[in-house]
């Protein structure tokens, strides 16, 4: 499982024109799933995001995690992050896992974001998306169950 991650000051996806997820102050998550992830390594992954404390402090240090700011998620399903380019030009997603595995993990990922987080958008899985956000810092984080489960 990857996880990209962006502090954002805003961020929004929209499908067809229509606006279907919008959030303020948080985390913008590019969210990949793998075709050996579990619902275990979700929870690491889980407990990781929430946990990474990358916002200010009264002091200007990145002492604070999402919880303590009243930040907001959301949550974009990108299997590209599973993306293998070591021969020729054209990726190949084969380690990007099946699309109702995949898609289950990542309903699974939003549904205990939100015990958590107050307020947790999403994407629409397999859908054309549109992605506009205004990266906060910027700051940019790479999360890979395969260093943070090992």
């Amino acid at each position: 499982m990857r996880f990209l991650v962006q502090r954002v000051s805003q961020a929004s996806v929209t499908v067809e024109d229509q606006t279907i997820g919008s959030i303020g102050k948080g985390f913008l998550v590019l969210a990949g799933i793998s075709g050996t992830d579990t619902k275990e390594i979700a929870d690491k992954m889980i407990r990781k995001l929430i946990g990474l404390r990358i916002f200010e402090d009264q002091n200007g240090k990145t002492n604070l995690d999402i919880k303590t700011v009243n930040g907001q998620l959301l949550i974009i399903s990108q299997f590209t992050l599973y993306a293998d380019c070591k021969k020729g030009n054209r990726p190949s997603f084969i380690h990007a896992g099946a699309p109702d595995m995949a898609n289950q993990l990542y309903q699974y990922i939003i549904q205990q974001c939100r015990q958590e987080i107050e307020v947790v958008e999403e994407g629409s899985f397999g859908a054309e998306m549109k992605v506009s956000l205004l990266n906060d810092g910027p700051f940019t984080i790479w999360l890979d169950s395969d260093e943070i489960c090992s």
